[in-house]
Order: structure tokens, then sequence, then C-alpha cells
């Protein structure tokens, strides 16, 4: 797919990388030689992965685990890039979740302000924990997740997360501006209705089935349909003149 040295020397850090497109993120950057920090929010993932573990016995894997509701889980993962990288070349903010569905009159303080620390705040966080890192890089890239609900509005019960996805894409586009100066692109990645435990926890078959029918591919995607765009827009040399953009990849689901 892409080829073996595309981001050999490279150091990434990949947040939300336990499971599901945040993975398959960190699987194709390491197949394309980079070292690669990856987060997770919780220490008991099961078993890893035979990739995983033959990049972690190699030196080119490491994993920090990390809960983005606390100020340590952050600074964990700010530290530990720090303490394996004279730079970083490659941020991909991933890490996020809608937490549950919210109606908007029975929502709580609570809920609100988890939905947008793991959603947003947290994105901030990484970015500016990482930011003199990236401006050690010769060409930076941050690239971060946001939604198609951030266009749609999402489903009843995500209006907190669809509008905490929003911000993400509003933020990048600005901080693409401020950044280019810098030598750093920033973009993001919107997928569309992924097969992930995600949607495994928020969304019931019934709905996902009539999701399915009204996609004019005629299928959900998968973190293998979405990982390839992350390569894409922070590879120099295959998007070097693209930034504050937001790339849709949701099998043709916004143009019905």
């Amino acid at each position: 797919m892409f080829h073996p040295s595309l981001f050999k020397g490279m150091n990434v850090v990949v947040t939300g990388a336990g499971r599901g497109i945040g993975l398959e993120v960190a699987r194709l950057f390491l197949d394309c030689g980079a070292h690669v920090l990856l987060h997770a929010g919780r220490s008991s993932q099961g078993e890893m992965p035979d990739f995983l573990q033959a990049a972690v016995e190699e030196a080119r894997a490491h994993i920090v685990y990390g809960d983005f509701l606390t100020d340590q889980g952050i600074e964990d993962v700010v530290r530990r890039a720090d303490s394996l990288f004279e730079h970083v070349d490659v941020l991909i903010n991933n890490a996020g979740t809608m937490v549950g569905r919210f109606p908007a009159a029975e929502l709580t303080d609570d809920q609100y302000e988890t939905v947008v620390q793991l959603n947003q705040t947290s994105v901030v966080e990484i970015t500016r924990g990482l930011l003199p890192q990236l401006r050690r890089a010769a060409q930076g890239a941050i690239v971060n997740t946001v939604s198609i609900s951030a266009l749609t509005g999402g489903s009843a019960g995500s209006a907190i997360y669809s509008a905490s996805k929003a911000f993400v894409a509003t933020y990048s586009k600005a901080l693409a501006r401020e950044l280019a100066p810098d030598g750093i692109r920033v973009n993001c990645v919107s997928p569309g209705t992924i097969t992930t435990d995600f949607h495994e926890r928020y969304s019931s078959a019934e709905k996902l089935e009539a999701t399915r029918k009204s996609i004019p591919l005629q299928r959900l995607g998968t973190p293998e349909d979405c990982a390839p765009a992350y390569l894409f827009l922070a590879s120099s040399a295959l998007s070097g003149y693209i930034t504050g953009q937001v790339l849709e990849v949701n099998g043709g689901q916004l143009i019905c």
C-alpha cells in the first residue's frame, strides 16, 4: 500500500491506539519504518497483537497507558515522548469517545465535562505539550480525528460529542494557519460509520443496518478503510501542500 520506508526513521505519536482505527494507524506507520509511541486509555487491553509485540521487542514501538480524564494521563504521554524522541515528526490525535448517549434535557454537568475533556480538551493539551517536539522536526504534521457527526450533528443523544468534534475541526484549521510558518501541517480525518466497538456500544444493530443501506458503497467502513488517510496526510511527500483540511472517509454517506 505504502512504501516500507515512507516514514523510515521518523517518530510518531498516536493517541487512542489501543484498538480500532488508532491501532490500525499505528500498524501502518510501523510497516512504513516509523518509531511509534502508542497511547492506550486502559492497561487491560487484552492480548497484544503479534505485529505490536514484535515491534515492541525490536524497540520500534512503545506503549504508554493514560486516562485523558486526568492531567496525569496527558502528562505521561508527553513525558514519555520527551524521553524517547529528540523530536516528533507526526502527532495523531485519535483518542476520544462518545461516552454515552445523553438527551439534552437529561445531560448532567459531569457528563458534559467528561465528553468535552476526552474529545476536545485532551486534543488541545496533547498538542500543546508536544509542540516543542514537533517544531524540532524538519516537516511536522498533526492529524486529528473528527467525525462525520461534526457536519451532520449526529443522531439523538450525541449533541455534545458531535459539537466537540466540530470544535476539533475548527481548531485544526486555525492551528494550520498558526503553525504554517513552523513548517507544521495540520489536517483532520473524519470517519463515517466504522465497524469498531464504538458502534457496538453506542448504536443498535437496526440503526447500523439502516445506515448501511443509505451509504452509496452499501457497506459500513472498517479501520483498514480509514487508516491510509492518516498516513497520506502525515506524509510530506504525498500531501506536502495540504493543510487545514478535513478528509471525509465515509463511503459517500455525506452525498446522500
